[in-house]
């Protein structure tokens, strides 16, 4: 399944971006919004396929990978994107460590995302979540561990992101249900265990 052509790709990526919209009646996009959003889409296709090549081919040893170091503070932005220097349908930073107490704060940046944690893959005892589409939302993380969220429309495209707060007491669990996990990614499935090995 990682192997798509370019065309059946390009229908894929129709499919999904059309579906996102599907059934919110009250939701309509502006002119401007429209132009942005196909400046936005434009590209999908040879650059993420050469993209996806590049990394295949690349390979990278535990030695290769930059550590993600603690962020200062105890308010952080997590921008959902459809684009950024991570790729496509992209969490920015996708993997960040706060301290216990910390807030993430979601945002929207661009349309037709949320930010929902994954069954079985946040610490035992943390409460989930899962925002409304297109909405900012704020989480204030409480338990210890590690976290791992999606955007429910693009889970298939492997829009994840990781949150360590404070020690990363499940690191384990999290690893063996992310095996299991990427089953479920259409593409870039080897992203979350990328973003794990990171920590």
């Amino acid at each position: 399944m990682s192997h798509l052509s370019p065309f059946a790709f390009l229908v894929l990526m129709s499919l999904v971006l059309v579906g996102c919209g599907a059934g919110e009646s009250e939701f309509e996009l502006t002119a401007s919004q429209k132009i942005q959003v196909d400046e936005r889409t434009a590209p999908v296709g040879s650059v993420m396929m050469a993209g996806q090549i590049s990394i295949v081919n690349a390979g990278s040893s535990q030695a290769d990978v930059k550590k993600v170091s603690l962020s200062e503070g105890s308010e952080h932005i997590v921008k959902m994107l459809n684009s950024g220097d991570g790729g496509n349908m992209i969490f920015e930073p996708a993997v960040i460590k706060v301290s216990k107490g910390d807030t993430i704060h979601f945002k929207a940046v661009d349309m037709a995302h949320n930010s929902a944690t994954i069954e079985g893959m946040i610490p035992e005892g943390a409460a989930s979540w899962a925002s409304a589409l297109s909405q900012d939302v704020s989480i204030t993380l409480d338990a210890e561990g590690v976290y791992v969220y999606q955007c429910d429309p693009h889970a298939m495209m492997a829009m994840v992101g990781v949150i360590q707060v404070g020690e990363a007491v499940n690191m384990s669990e999290i690893q063996a249900s992310a095996n299991q996990h990427k089953s479920n990614f259409m593409m870039n499935g080897d992203r979350l265990s990328e973003y794990l090995s990171q920590l």
